[in-house]
């Protein structure tokens, strides 16, 4: 079959790979009929995240029908539409019996390179490393998912396929953050960045009763949607003093919850940004916090900070005495998809939650590796590019 690639720092390729077969009795085949970019994978094509070999098969969010099914398998069906879920749970080990399902701890068999990282390994992930677990990912015609049963959810009838290939990633990190995060009713809520992840992180916010909801992002297509398609307020941060706005905007207050949604490669303004950039270049620290740290700077006493964006390491310069003296809360995960998967294919049958307008190019696998060029340098309005394998 035909994949996308890593051939290495920035080379990617669409090359022939083995298909994929059932190798343990809870697997299914998925024929992939649509993917997409995502933020999260611009670290892996950039080097950033550690574990990566020539010839990975990256991506992990899509949807596809099932052709195959492992004969342990008891919930889906040959034939049958399904989203699937980024991260893999085994649906048995205490993690996924508490709902915490990206750390589950059978999952991973490369657990040895996240240990010795973080103290502990975290589940699999789709196309994201060999340090998360090796499996291939979702930019190719077909994909192994292990444990189908816990990780593959049949699209309700009515829902299209774009708007179902959300609810495999995006949609329910965004949902967590804003969930995890403590939004209430009559919450004051602010979320840095507005790729797809921080536009259903503002979404989620507002349907959870918040009362006034402020997404933060330099690109004037996104900011565009997070205002006219969300219907959230809206900061450019190279046109003001973050800080100062979110203040002026809450009464003196700041943001009961603030929202991170950027991860490791996060921009901004003046000296701090040649600052991580000098840093993570010598290798002095791995990721650039800029977003976490204003966050944490811009958000009430006694608030809640949740970072969703994906890091790797360690950074320089982490406002602790901030967080500390502010009291406030910190929290952060990789998401648990199978938590909320159900519940947010319900609400996007209902038309309560919208993820077309997030595409804006489609394109065939062979042309997958310029998919990632316009969307890592944001050419041609591109905030997301959905690709379509032809099997």
């Amino acid at each position: 079959m035909r994949a996308l690639v890593w051939e290495g720092v920035n080379k990617l390729a669409v090359e022939r790979v083995p298909d994929p077969e059932i190798r343990n009795d809870q697997d299914v085949i998925v024929r992939v009929t649509a993917s997409t970019t995502c933020g999260s994978d611009l670290h892996l094509i950039g080097g950033y995240v550690p574990a990566m070999r020539a010839g990975d098969v990256i991506g992990h969010e899509f949807v596809g029908e099932v052709v195959e099914v492992g004969p342990g398998v008891r919930h889906r069906k040959v034939g049958e539409r399904v989203v699937v879920c980024s991260f893999v749970g085994c649906g048995r080990c205490w993690y996924c019996a508490n709902d915490l399902w990206s750390l589950c701890d059978n999952s991973n068999t490369n657990a040895g390179i996240t240990q010795a990282m973080w103290g502990y390994e975290p589940g699999a992930v789709f196309g994201y490393s060999h340090a998360m677990g090796g499996l291939r990912g979702s930019h190719a015609e077909y994909v192994r998912v292990p444990f189908a049963d816990y990780g593959a959810f049949p699209i309700p009838e009515g829902v299209d396929e774009t708007s179902a290939l959300f609810a495999s990633d995006s949609v329910p990190t965004g949902w967590m953050g804003a969930d995890l995060g403590g939004v209430g009713p009559g919450d004051v809520v602010a979320v840095w960045g507005c790729g797809a992840v921080g536009q259903m992180a503002a979404r989620a916010a507002v349907l959870l009763g918040a009362e006034k909801v402020i997404a933060i992002d330099r690109i004037p297509e996104r900011l565009a949607m997070a205002r006219d398609v969300i219907g959230v307020e809206t900061i450019d941060y190279t046109a003001t003093d973050v800080g100062a706005e979110l203040r002026e905007r809450t009464g003196g207050r700041g943001p009961d919850v603030c929202v991170e949604a950027v991860g490791m490669e996060a921009h901004t303004t003046g000296p701090e940004q040649l600052y991580d950039q000098a840093k993570t270049r010598l290798r002095m620290q791995t990721d650039r916090p800029a977003a976490v740290r204003e966050a944490i700077y811009a958000c009430r006493k006694g608030g809640s900070v949740f970072v969703l964006g994906v890091f790797g390491g360690v950074v320089d310069k982490f406002p602790l005495g901030a967080l500390m003296n502010k009291g406030l809360t910190l929290r952060a995960a990789q998401m648990h998809g199978q938590r909320y998967i159900p519940m947010l294919l319900d609400r996007i049958a209902k038309g309560e939650i919208s993820t077309q307008h997030l595409v804006t190019h489609e394109m065939p696998l062979d042309e997958a590796p310029r998919a990632y060029d316009l969307f890592k340098n944001k050419k041609d309005g591109c905030v997301r590019a959905v690709i379509r394998p032809a099997a």
